[in-house]
């Protein structure tokens, strides 16, 4: 069956009012990046995903700290291996500070603590950058489609006016030009909405993994340094 016995979809595309297709335009450019955006965060949150549970099974299988750390792999390519690196930098600084043994043994655990979770933070800012845009795109993008098809009805309506005539055969090119703007706007949400629902929920095992590590991290510096977990004197 064929709904457009006169015009096909471009000819009603070129045929829509000027805010139709600046609506159109716009959606266009919508969809574009969120598409871009998908593919980027596919590979890159898939590829954290990985690396954070790799790591995270590679630290408590070593047998120890230092070890643990190695495995981790470098810091370029693994969010562990960076979050453990700024942990290990403010341990060494602490280490070195002018205070006394048993100072340092209350400051380590609240110190690493916080290191940890900054780093943390800081990946996951890095893994959520650009996905609030396709939040905007699921949220906005019918709306903007609606706006060009109330916009094209309305003309249709304004050209029924001027011809002075209300048969099917006047109206319906125009409304079909309008509604072209919804049927955009929702083929801009829909992969928007799921994609973005899907990300959170890789981010949130990354994010889980890391915390995972974070506390695994603080549990073995507590029993292998030694200052760390005994009373001392200087």
């Amino acid at each position: 069956m064929n709904f457009l016995p006169d015009n096909d979809i471009l000819t009603l595309l070129s045929g829509a009012t000027l805010a139709v297709k600046l609506v159109m335009l716009f959606l266009g450019c919508m969809s574009l990046w969120s598409w871009t955006i998908i593919f980027m965060k596919f590979f890159t949150i898939g590829a954290a995903r990985k690396k954070v549970m790799k790591g995270y099974e590679a630290f408590i299988a070593a047998g120890d700290l230092s070890k643990g750390l190695k495995g981790l792999g470098d810091k370029d390519d693994s969010p562990l291996a960076r979050v453990s690196s700024l942990a290990v930098k403010e341990f060494r600084l602490l280490e070195k500070a002018d205070v006394n043994r048993e100072r340092k043994r209350l400051l380590v655990k609240d110190t690493l603590r916080r290191v940890l979770k900054q780093g943390i933070s800081k990946e996951m800012r890095s893994l959520t950058r650009n996905l609030p845009f396709l939040a905007t795109c699921a949220n906005a993008a019918p709306f903007i489609g609606l706006f060009g098809t109330v916009w094209g009805i309305m003309h249709s309506f304004h050209s029924i006016g001027m011809a002075q005539s209300a048969a099917l055969a006047t109206v319906a090119p125009g409304i079909s030009e309008a509604l072209i703007a919804t049927a955009i706007g929702l083929l801009v949400a829909i992969p928007a909405t799921i994609f973005y629902n899907y990300f959170l929920g890789k981010l949130n095992e990354v994010e889980t993994g890391m915390v995972d590590f974070a506390g695994a991290f603080l549990n073995r510096a507590e029993r292998e340094i030694a200052w760390a977990d005994k009373p001392g004197r200087d």
